[in-house]
């Protein structure tokens, strides 16, 4: 089964909470076990699992991602956003969870987020669910 649906970003670069969208799509799946993938087919986002319980870790994530990949560092790209295209490489497009009793399997501070690098944008989130 397959679920998509959008994500507004309203900042440069920040992380979006679209852990309930995706426990969401599993629910109306109605499956009880198996896998839930998650992609976002765009250049200059990804998607990453991390702590949802301090709102400052995301804060250090793009903090982090930014020392590592300067805004003005002389890329050659004309649109001026390789940076943002650096972190969503370094970052990734998907994600696979496993599913238990019709819930997604995180650990305890665990959260699903779109990591914009090029917003604010209207972002597609796919999600392909299988069944065991």
């Amino acid at each position: 089964m397959k679920k998509e649906f959008t994500v507004n970003s309203s900042k440069r670069e920040e992380l979006v909470d679209i852990t309930d969208a995706v426990q969401k799509a599993v629910r109306e799946s109605g499956i009880k076990s198996g896998r839930v993938f998650i992609y976002v087919p765009h250049t200059t986002c990804g998607v990453t699992i991390n702590e949802n319980a301090d709102p400052s870790v995301r804060h250090d994530i793009i903090a982090g991602l930014a020392h590592a990949v300067p805004h003005l560092a002389g890329f050659r790209h004309a649109e001026g956003n390789s940076p943002a295209h650096i972190k969503s490489s370094i970052i990734g497009c998907s994600k696979e969870i496993l599913v238990e009793n019709g819930s997604l399997i995180l650990g305890t501070w665990q959260g699903i987020f779109l990591c914009e690098f090029d917003g604010p944008r209207r972002r597609q989130v796919i999600v392909k669910i299988w069944s065991d």
